[in-house]
């Protein structure tokens, strides 16, 4: 089950479990989309990889399973902070930057 991060882990935005903003990479680290874009340029400080936009998790089970649904199994509340500098990102990105995700 996703984390569903509360924040963008670089600019700290709020993105709230419905936000269309979010994107993640595939361990689910969790930026904005305007820093996956204008800081990142798609590429995941921590593991080189490529974002998606997050899943909306429904608010409430619509299946017999009462465990499913954000009611049931809410979104985290632990913000996370980047732990790389400007300098850092900027220096990985520019190495990936221009290999497609699929070839990385």
């Amino acid at each position: 089950m996703l984390q569903l991060r509360p924040n963008c882990e670089w600019c700290d935005k709020d993105l709230p479990p419905a936000s269309a903003d979010a994107r993640i990479c595939s361990y689910e680290c969790t930026y904005c989309a305007d820093c996956v874009e204008s800081v990142l340029h798609n590429v995941c400080p921590t593991c080189g990889g490529n974002f998606v936009p997050r899943p909306i998790r429904p608010k409430r089970a619509y299946r017999e399973n009462p465990k499913l649904g954000l009611h049931n199994q809410p979104a985290g509340n632990i913000r996370k902070k980047c732990k790389f500098s400007a300098r850092a990102i900027s220096h990985f990105v520019s190495k990936l930057k221009d290999v497609h995700p699929d070839q990385r």
